[in-house]
């Protein structure tokens, strides 16, 4: 059996950060994993800026209600569920998450929680495990199935080439010179090519 596993934001989802940011006018805010490898600095970074701003979860679900996935997306999900086991590989946390699941028809996905205070104040990140895209690939690979996998960031790269096959979508032009081996779709069209090609099976 073969298992497709997709990151959220930037394949099937936009950044939820950057459209915080938009929203609330905080350009530091827009920082992604395509701009900071390391998740820790990064999320650090985050907090300390929610904190300073009087930012808290509710400000931040408000601005995800009004967020859709990317066009295309749920019927590229649907394409992939036909013909493949689909999990969602993500380091967003479920907080964020469970409206775009939703309005995806509640696919699997493994991801962070946030630990929050009486206040509504996001008080600390939780993560599920080190390296977790990758340690889910590996384990995948101990249940004897075989990896196809997606991802846009800096942060999906171990999780491609921990998987038989890695595919970037819509990368920025950074990650693909650093990162030359793996094939890259820009339309959903492409990414479904890219895993037909992918596949053992005929597909």
């Amino acid at each position: 059996m073969e298992i497709a596993c997709l990151d959220l934001e930037g394949v099937l989802i936009p950044e939820v950060w950057i459209n915080f940011a938009e929203r609330t006018g905080i350009d530091a805010l827009k920082a992604t994993t395509r701009d900071i490898p390391d998740y820790d600095e990064l999320m650090t970074m985050r907090l300390e800026i929610l904190r300073e701003n009087k930012l808290g979860i509710k400000d931040i679900q408000d601005v995800i209600d009004g967020m859709d996935p990317l066009p295309g997306a749920a019927e590229a999900l649907d394409w992939l569920r036909e013909r493949f086991q689909v999990v969602i590989l993500s380091d967003t946390f479920y907080e964020f998450a469970e409206p775009f699941m939703r309005k995806l028809g509640w696919p699997t996905i493994l991801c962070h929680k946030l630990e929050i205070d009486a206040d509504g104040m996001i008080a600390n990140y939780l993560i599920r495990q080190p390296d977790p895209k990758r340690t889910s690939v590996k384990a995948f690979h101990s249940l004897k199935y075989r990896c196809i996998a997606t991802g846009d960031s800096y942060n999906d790269t171990t999780m491609l080439s921990e998987a038989d096959a890695g595919i970037l979508f819509r990368p920025p032009q950074n990650v693909i010179d650093e990162f030359p081996q793996f094939p890259v779709a820009r339309e959903y069209s492409e990414l479904q090519a890219e895993f037909a090609k992918a596949s053992l099976r005929d597909l």
